[in-house]
């Protein structure tokens, strides 16, 4: 089989004003970036407010494995199958960061023969969102800097300072640094530190602006350091707000691709779930559920990371209602699970499956408690055998979850088929969708609350810094906001050693931040690299231009 490079390389696309016009967009609506990608305007979103939302699909996982589950891979097959179904479906997914792309992880834009194109520009620079998020962060960090340097008229601490500058990138020297060395005219010195662009608050408001106006106050309100007498110093006080604004006008627009099958795909913002809220942007899956009878969507890694993050943050804010949820698993992953070497995944062990399938188990129950239908999807590889098959399926119709296997990598929309039957009659059946937790119950009870009942863990223990920072946070009016935790991916705990079903353990929130302009408090749990480093043997090795200029080793 061709590698996903190859693939891409050799995909039939359609202009996009061809994608925009299957979907209703004029010619007018979009802001083309060459002839294969575009802005949307927000003249559609204004033409189609008063138009019946489709129906909402979230497409989640169990937590990942070193052999892969592919739910984006599944999510983009979903939806070009929907077409085969003769459905109108348009998938709204996240952006790709260039930090996995050049480090490990590798891109965001599906595999086989499920993927978003023009995949290359999708990996890599795209429409610019990612730098222009990057540039309004650090605008805001270079003006609080200038404001200390310039006579610190707002007696802000440079002690205290709580934003941090950010990059696309994978680079550990940054994670903590120096800065304004070299005399009094280059600034106030004082410990200053990176985080990846995904990472950072504007990438979450982003995400979460209804439109342009909501985003600069959002903006405005991020918390930006304390001053000597411990006051709060929003972005709004330095006067950086309307300047990050301007900046990110274009990047607000959502951006419009195609699959391999040429099937619409809004891809937005791109916050990670392990470390952020992980949802792609509100207005980007808005515009879908306008235009197409089902909006196909993702959300970062594990359900216990994206998924409740989806439902309990996301929904919340934008007052969107799950038809149904894709529970995305492998064979591979339960036996890994279950203690099986990544060299063996291939050879059939139904002793380790049975034992790992407890993993799937407790994402089921999980996703149950948000009252919404769920449909396992089986991503399907080759050396899957039919008892395994079997197992599992009887297994998910014994919790109370509708079954589909998918080939979707190999065979693309129609690999997929049977699953997405399963998820049109899922839409139809009765849906209670709540949130976890009411939003008006105190702070700590909401930490609490995720920990035991989607991590299963007994209790939450704090440190006394992260016990402290919570404590101002609530003077701040953090009580009525929801919690975005910061964990690890690799386990329901907090250790990401702790496969299957963990219990008998308790969480440590290690450290806490309050990203006011999003409008949640961020936990972080155990060590959770907001700049991550490049591996020893990074992709970036193998990414090159031919004697062709061609791309090749991106994947």
């Amino acid at each position: 089989m061709l590698s996903d490079i190859e693939i891409a390389q050799n995909a039939k696309m359609k202009k996009i004003t061809e994608v925009a016009a299957s979907i209703g967009i004029t010619e007018d609506e979009l802001e083309p970036y060459g002839h294969y990608k575009a802005k949307i305007s927000d003249s559609v979103l204004k033409r189609l407010e008063n138009e019946k939302d489709g129906k909402l699909v979230l497409v989640t996982a169990v937590n990942p494995t070193p052999a892969g589950e592919g739910k984006t891979t599944v999510t983009i097959g979903l939806g070009q199958a929907m077409a085969k179904i003769g459905k109108k479906a348009v998938i709204a997914l996240r952006e790709p960061s260039l930090g996995p792309v050049f480090g490990i992880k590798g891109g965001a834009a599906g595999g086989g023969y499920s993927q978003v194109v023009p995949m290359e520009d999708i990996n890599l620079h795209f429409t610019g969102d990612m730098h222009a998020i990057t540039s309004a962060n650090n605008l805001m960090c270079a003006m609080l800097d200038n404001h200390i340097q310039q006579g610190n008229e707002l007696n802000i601490d440079p002690r205290k300072v709580q934003v941090k500058r950010c990059l696309d990138m994978n680079d550990r020297a940054l994670r903590n640094i120096i800065n304004s060395l070299g005399g009094t005219l280059n600034g106030v010195p004082r410990e200053d530190h990176f985080v990846i662009t995904v990472a950072s608050e504007v990438m979450a408001i982003l995400c979460l602006a209804n439109d342009i106006f909501d985003l600069k106050k959002r903006l405005g309100n991020i918390l930006v350091a304390y001053t000597y007498s411990g006051e709060p110093v929003y972005c709004k006080d330095i006067k950086a707000n309307g300047a990050m604004t301007v900046l990110l006008k274009d990047a607000i627009k959502p951006n419009l691709v195609q699959t391999l099958e040429n099937t619409p795909v809004i891809m937005h913002g791109g916050p990670f779930a392990n470390i952020a809220h992980g949802c792609n942007s509100v207005k980007a899956t808005k515009t879908a559920l306008k235009l197409g009878d089902y909006c196909i969507t993702e959300a970062g890694f594990g359900s216990d990371l994206g998924a409740e993050k989806f439902m309990d943050i996301k929904c919340r804010f934008a007052g969107l209602k799950p038809s149904c949820v894709v529970l995305v698993s492998t064979v591979r992953s339960m036996k890994y699970n279950g203690g099986v070497d990544k060299a063996e995944l291939t050879q059939e062990n139904m002793e380790a499956l049975e034992k790992g399938s407890v993993n799937l188990c407790a994402h089921i129950d999980n996703l149950k408690k948000f009252g919404v239908p769920v449909v396992v999807a089986i991503n399907h590889f080759y050396a899957d055998t039919d008892k395994e098959i079997e197992f599992i399926e009887k297994l998910c119709k014994e919790k109370g979850a509708e079954f589909a296997v998918t080939k979707c990598f190999a065979e693309g929309g129609e690999g997929s088929v049977e699953l997405a039957e399963k998820v049109v009659s899922a839409c139809e059946e009765e849906n209670n969708f709540h949130y976890l937790y009411d939003i008006d119950m105190p702070l700590y009870d909401k930490i609490e609350t995720i920990a035991k009942e989607i991590y299963g863990a007994d209790g939450v223990d704090y440190t006394k810094e992260a016990k402290k920072s919570l404590d101002e946070f609530i003077k701040l009016g953090a009580d009525s906001m929801p919690v975005c935790m910061a964990k690890t991916q690799y386990s329901l705990s907090d250790n990401p050693k702790a496969l299957g079903r963990p219990n008998n353990f308790r969480i440590t929130i290690s450290s806490a931040n309050l990203s006011n302009g999003a409008g949640f408090v961020v936990c972080q749990t155990g060590s959770i690299m907001t700049m991550p480093g490049l591996s020893k043997s990074p992709a970036a090795y193998k990414i090159d231009i031919d004697e062709n200029g061609n791309t090749v080793g991106l994947f």
